[in-house]
């Protein structure tokens, strides 16, 4: 969602920085962007940590977690978000077509559907389906996600999945899953250089140039 379908100026990475550093951890939003983007939250978290100190005590992660949860609520209370440029057209034209359209997320479900509630979308309305980080087993990079949304679409070949993210731990999701179209966009976390190096088969700039593809 964030950085993908959602424009939020990377709020939520930037509280993640916050709840970070106010636990005596300074660290840069580019290195938080680097690490974190597109993970569950607390995995990012731990990530980030490990990053910083070559190994991440659990129980402290967990309690920067539960202050970023809280951050973030205040955050998505005052602070304006919006649908990344063209992407509800993206929408509307790929379901015309007949396909269905998913948003998976490594939010859990609460953080997700009150920013769909924020942005005004609704299922089936604007999308089909949305997966959450805490509706499954594993979050990313494993493909848990993708592979509970071909469920509820009643979809069984990867192949006829395109999954579109703005982090490489999105690539490398849609990868493991076995999507026939994997493909980065610059709209979000991460430079194109970033996400090259998870090999997406195409990398745009756009999310409207989804729509001269699938």
């Amino acid at each position: 969602m964030a950085g993908t379908s959602v424009d939020e100026d990377n709020l939520v990475y930037k509280t993640i920085r916050k709840a970070i550093a106010e636990a005596g951890h300074e660290v840069s939003l580019e290195t938080v962007l680097e690490f974190a983007a597109g993970k569950e939250k607390l995995q990012a978290i731990t990530d980030v940590l490990t990053h910083l100190h070559g190994e991440a005590d659990g129980s402290h992660a967990y309690e920067i977690f539960q202050d970023f949860r809280a951050k973030l609520k205040v955050a998505y209370d005052v602070e304006p978000v919006k649908p990344i440029k063209d992407v509800e057209e993206v929408f509307e034209g790929l379901r015309a077509k007949g396909i269905k359209v998913a948003l998976n997320t490594g939010y859990d479900r609460a953080t997700a559907e009150k920013l769909m509630r924020k942005l005004g979308w609704r299922m089936p309305e604007t999308v089909d389906y949305l997966v959450t980080a805490s509706d499954v087993e594993a979050g990313r990079p494993m493909p848990d996600m993708i592979w509970k949304a071909m469920a509820l679409a009643g979809i069984t070949e990867p192949e006829s999945v395109a999954k579109i993210g703005d982090s490489a731990i999105d690539i490398e999701e849609g990868h493991n899953a076995g999507c026939g179209l994997v493909l980065g966009i610059t709209t979000g976390a991460q430079t194109a250089e970033q996400l090259a190096k998870a090999k997406p088969h195409q990398i745009l700039d756009a999310a409207m140039d989804i729509l001269s593809l699938i």
